[in-house]
């Protein structure tokens, strides 16, 4: 007496999984290459955790302290507002070509 053999669904199943995963795998590649990858953007933080940025007086070098420390001598916190966060963010270029003097007005940097 013979059976008949109904084929296991397992093999079908993963092939359906690797077409379908294929399938994501060349979309998101298109759209990547469409957008420019801007959803995958990323942008270096000026300072590490527990610090901020400071800036050198007269001049267009910047520093970062610790949160609990003053600035050290020849160095100023940044005015209010005025103060970079991301590595080529508007305030980070903006003081690339401005700088404080030492009564902390904002001048062109030479």
């Amino acid at each position: 007496m013979t059976t008949a053999t109904t084929p296991h669904p397992a093999p079908a199943l993963r092939r359906r999984r690797v077409r379908v995963a294929a399938a994501v795998f060349t979309g998101a590649a298109a759209l990547m290459s469409v957008t420019g990858c801007a959803g995958l953007e990323y942008s270096e933080a000026v300072c590490g955790n527990g610090e901020y940025p400071v800036l050198y007086v007269g001049s267009t070098g910047s520093a970062c302290v610790p949160d609990k420390e003053e600035p050290p001598a020849g160095y100023a916190r940044y005015p209010e507002g005025k103060v970079p966060k991301k590595v080529d963010d508007t305030w980070d270029v903006y003081w690339r070509t401005h700088t404080l003097d030492k009564n902390g007005r904002i001048i062109d940097a030479e």
